[in-house]
């Protein structure tokens, strides 16, 4: 595809920006709380737009796009959708308790509940997930997006991107990771609103779209449907939402550095808000490409790269590659500084050297995003195998090995007060071995209804075991002094208002 030189400058003017303003607001962070949490001062439109910048990135671009072309459609719009619901309700149970604990970590927080093991078990967990998973992911599709744009070689690719993210991530820590998202994430949802926008036009208007594609534009599925049927949605989605917008360390790091129960309230809501445009910028853009050039996919992740080489002109062709890019470098800088935030405060400091000094702490993390940066890279271009049927279903489909222990060890353990530490150390190790089993003995049953069984059978075993050995004295959790937990019912309205814009939606949609 050509470049034209107004679409360079417009990248390199995007990226000098945005890179120059979060140095700026990330200067004399040195030490832990500045470094991983920002200093605990972002306000929540910052969290808000953060939170969807380092969701959406092109893994749902080429992924969820790619799953929309293809056998799913619409209904991979469930995955946002029901993440909207599930951040606003977080806002309103979980959010509270951790804000009020002052932790820097998910994992910090078992500590506190169950035992030291139990922290270390999650925080490794984590750790390695993030690294293989959610970075190589995220590393791939974003080589695939310049590799089908520009025809850059795929490891090339990735190496490029993974460097870029790596550094401002070194750099400045979480503060200039969501500065940076407050551009980054605008503009990707800005991008997706023109492709959205350019492909309705060539599709002959909405009318001439939702008539071609009648068959795809469907929120519910059948239950024999092979990547997401109705039944998986209903017993196993809600488990991952729990996780994804309430446990996941990258996105609820966001929240932990709020200056305010209110400000992280808001900021969660916020993001619920604008998850409600994902359907028209990135999953309806994806069946468009399947109508307009379903003959030139090789591949259904080709959808949404296609539709930019295809419909995009010369001068918004630049806006567009920043905002695709961005999309790639704000989700890799997440991921790379909550992986390097639990291995620092939950690994390193816990288990190897409590005494260290603030700045130790800050170069240990710096290290450990440069390592995550090396790893990623290089499991990245393994994913071009067919044999892991897309981006989009291999980060949800590993990522079943951690989602139903690690919600099973949080809300049974906040739940019932008298659950003791084996409980949480059995929830957390049994979770990835009983997925495991069933990933191995019955492949043809969708991951979300494993992810459910799974579920069940770990709460069960959590009930006997405190049944048989419950605590005497319910753990007490730490409180930070001057916590405000008062809920404002402004706050309650603008949640309430984002569950009826999802409702609405499936109403229209059904």
């Amino acid at each position: 595809m050509e470049i034209h030189m107004l679409d360079l400058l417009v990248i390199a003017g995007f990226y000098g920006a945005v890179l120059a303003i979060s140095f700026l607001k990330s200067r004399g962070k040195k030490d832990s709380a500045g470094y991983f949490l920002g200093g605990r001062s972002l306000a929540w439109p910052l969290i808000g737009i953060s939170i969807v910048a380092a969701n959406i990135s092109t893994e749902q671009f080429v992924g969820m796009a790619g799953q929309g072309a293809g056998d799913v459609g619409l209904g991979v719009s469930a995955w946002q959708l029901s993440g909207s619901v599930g951040i606003v309700l977080i806002a309103f149970t979980l959010l509270p308790r951790f804000l009020r604990a002052g932790i820097y970590t998910m994992p910090e927080f078992l500590e506190y509940r169950y035992n030291a093991a139990a922290r270390s078990i999650m925080a490794i967990l984590t750790v390695i997930i993030y690294t293989t998973v959610l970075l190589t992911a995220v590393l791939y599709s974003g080589g695939l997006t310049l590799n089908a744009i520009f025809g850059v070689d795929l490891r090339l690719a990735v190496w490029l991107v993974g460097i870029v993210a790596g550094f401002y991530t070194t750099w400045g820590g979480l503060k200039a990771v969501a500065w940076a998202d407050l551009f980054l994430g605008l503009a990707l949802l800005a991008g997706g609103g023109i492709i959205f926008a350019l492909g309705l036009d060539a599709c002959g208007g909405w009318t001439a779209f939702a008539t071609a594609n009648a068959d795809k534009l469907h929120m519910v599925l059948p239950a024999d449907h092979p990547s997401l049927p109705w039944t998986g949605v209903v017993t196993g989605m809600p488990i991952v939402i729990v996780y994804y917008c309430g446990l996941n360390q990258f996105i609820v790091q966001r929240n932990l550095a709020a200056r305010s129960l209110r400000d992280g309230q808001l900021g969660v809501i916020f993001a619920g808000a604008l998850w409600l445009l994902v359907p028209f910028a990135i999953v309806m853009p994806g069946i468009m490409a399947a109508q307009l050039y379903g003959a030139e996919l090789a591949k259904p992740d080709e959808a949404f790269p296609t539709l930019i080489k295809r419909l995009v002109p010369a001068g918004l062709r630049g806006f567009m590659l920043a905002a695709i890019a961005g999309a790639v470098v704000s989700s890799l800088a997440s991921m790379i500084n909550s992986a390097s935030t639990i291995f620092t405060m939950d690994v390193y400091h816990r288990l190897l050297d409590r005494g260290a000094p603030e700045r130790r702490l800050v170069v240990v993390g710096r290290i450990v995003t440069v390592v995550c940066v090396l790893v990623g890279c290089s499991l990245a271009p393994r994913l071009a195998d067919p044999k892991f049927g897309g981006v989009f279903q291999f980060i949800q489909q590993f990522q079943g090995y951690i989602w139903p222990g690690i919600v099973a060890a949080f809300l049974f353990g906040l739940v019932v007060r008298q659950a003791p530490g084996s409980a949480g150390v059995v929830a957390l190790l049994g979770g990835p071995i009983l997925y495991g089993v069933f990933q191995a003995a019955l492949p043809e049953v969708n991951f979300l209804i494993q992810v459910a069984v799974t579920f069940m059978l770990l709460i069960l075993a959590m009930g006997l075991i405190t049944l048989w050995r419950p605590l005497k004295e319910p753990k007490a959790l730490p409180e930070r002094p001057g916590y405000d937990a008062a809920t404002s019912p402004w706050v309650k309205l603008c949640g309430a208002a984002v569950i009826a814009g999802v409702v609405l939606f499936l109403v229209i949609f059904w």
